[in-house]
């Protein structure tokens, strides 16, 4: 399981464009209820798109804690020295964080589109703000998502 440190990014100022593109960075916050509760909090550099991209996650001092890069044919999460590889980034996504979160509806959600999938719904009310927020209620376990973008 990789456990992710809380970040401290400063806030941005502005707002988003609707045909932003990316890449995007800034803090993500992940957490999982259930059983066994589980928070992540990093700050984050991601880049491409749900195809084909890499997703950098980020300690309040600015060192790398992990990397995920992903294209059809694989997925590979980098972590200190050690390198994992996956079949697909999904794999990945459920191994690194306990639960599957929906990368295409981040993507959208990222570029403005209310799309939803899994049992997500996403609240893109201050994504001008550069707020996103999702939330799955079903299937278990529940799970928030809150990205807080630099601007």
């Amino acid at each position: 399981m990789l456990f992710i440190a809380g970040c401290a990014h400063r806030p941005g100022v502005g707002g988003i464009k609707d045909n932003d593109n990316g890449p995007w960075s800034g803090r993500i916050s992940l957490q999982i209820q259930g059983e066994s509760p589980q928070a992540f909090f990093a700050g984050f550099e991601l880049q491409g798109k749900a195809e084909q991209g890499e997703l950098t996650l980020i300690s309040p001092i600015g060192s790398v804690i992990a990397m995920l890069r992903w294209s059809p044919q694989e997925a590979v999460l980098e972590s200190g020295s050690e390198r994992t590889r996956f079949s697909s980034v999904d794999a990945l996504l459920a191994q690194a964080t306990g639960t599957a979160v929906p990368l295409h509806a981040l993507f959208d959600w990222l570029a403005g589109k209310n799309t939803s999938l899994d049992g997500w719904t996403a609240d893109l009310a201050q994504r001008s703000l550069g707020r996103i927020n999702a939330k799955r209620v079903q299937p278990e376990p529940q799970t928030e998502l809150r990205i807080v973008l630099d601007q």
